[in-house]
């Protein structure tokens, strides 16, 4: 029987995955057994511990994924089968990237990333990239954010502003970036890690959207320890396996309040005495902040 060796997934396309295996770098194709077993989400990807042995002395092959401890994932875009779309598995924590300039900084969206680290107990750091670019006032709802105890890093990937702390901030873990096509992404990784030369695209004229320039995800070693992972710009999001009971627990300026509604099992939309809607109404509670909760919640819903 071959002997199986551990390994980190550092690459995954159709059939086939690039396994680091005590510092090398392996390409493995997936055992057909694997393949073959029914499942509701993706079967391995970036960020994957996985078990590979070589039955044959010479090519690789994955015999088993380890459970996963943590995930950055979404439902499955589209109108197919309900099925979980997973970016990142085993992460310390999602670095949500954003923008000053174009794509403009969308908050909705930015509350969906955020909301979806919480659930699935992922550290996150809001990005601010392009700070050479950042105009009087665009600042004003950062202290919302740290105030919620979510830390907001400046950066400029052009310029180099703030590039210590984030890279600092880097080592040692496993890290993704997130966020929509054109705020960066890849220009951020390029300054951390020179020697990728990822691809940069410009932002469409048209829509003033970014385009997407990152094909398939892929996970880095950093010089100083730890991966840092390119997903693939995300126009769309959508919550995984997320309970509508749960979603209040995924605001966490809503804790303090929760249990002084009157009603144990509260939605903190409608009903009376709710501690929550006090909070917002005298201005503890962020108003727009929780929109995004109500529109979450109605989405869920539907």
């Amino acid at each position: 029987m071959a002997e199986t060796m551990r390994g980190l997934v550092v690459r995954a396309t159709a059939g086939f995955v690039d396994v680091r295996i005590d510092g090398d770098v392996v390409q493995a194709r997936l055992r057909g057994r694997l393949k073959n077993t029914p499942r509701t989400t993706d079967l391995c990807v970036i960020g994957d511990q996985v078990m590979v042995s070589q039955p044959d002395g010479q090519s690789f092959v994955v015999v088993e994924v380890l459970p996963r401890e943590s995930r950055f994932s979404r439902r499955q875009p589209g109108r197919g089968p309900n099925k979980e779309d997973v970016l990142v598995a085993n992460l310390d924590q999602l670095f949500v990237t954003f923008c000053y300039g174009r794509p403009a900084l969308n908050m909705r969206l930015l509350d969906r990333f955020l909301v979806i680290a919480e659930h699935q107990g992922v550290q996150p750091v809001i990005v601010m990239n392009k700070a050479d670019l950042c105009e009087p006032g665009d600042l004003s709802w950062q202290e919302t954010y740290e105030s919620i105890g979510y830390p907001v890093l400046t950066v400029s990937a052009e310029t180099g502003q703030g590039m210590d702390a984030l890279t600092g901030a880097l080592q040692g873990k496993i890290s993704a970036f997130v966020g929509p096509s054109g705020v960066g992404k890849s220009s951020l990784i390029n300054r951390i890690l020179p020697g990728l030369d990822l691809n940069i695209a410009t932002i469409s004229d048209h829509h003033g959207k970014g385009r997407h320039t990152t094909r398939v995800a892929s996970l880095h070693v950093l010089p100083e320890g730890g991966f840092l992972a390119d997903t693939p710009g995300i126009r769309e999001l959508g919550t995984w396996a997320l309970p509508i009971e749960h979603l209040d627990q995924c605001f966490p300026e809503f804790t303090e309040y929760r249990e002084q509604c009157s009603f144990r099992s509260c939605s903190h939309t409608h009903e009376p005495r709710c501690a929550v809607i006090d909070a917002v109404d005298a201005g503890d509670i962020d108003r727009e902040r929780y929109e995004s909760y109500v529109r979450l919640r109605d989405e869920t819903n539907a």
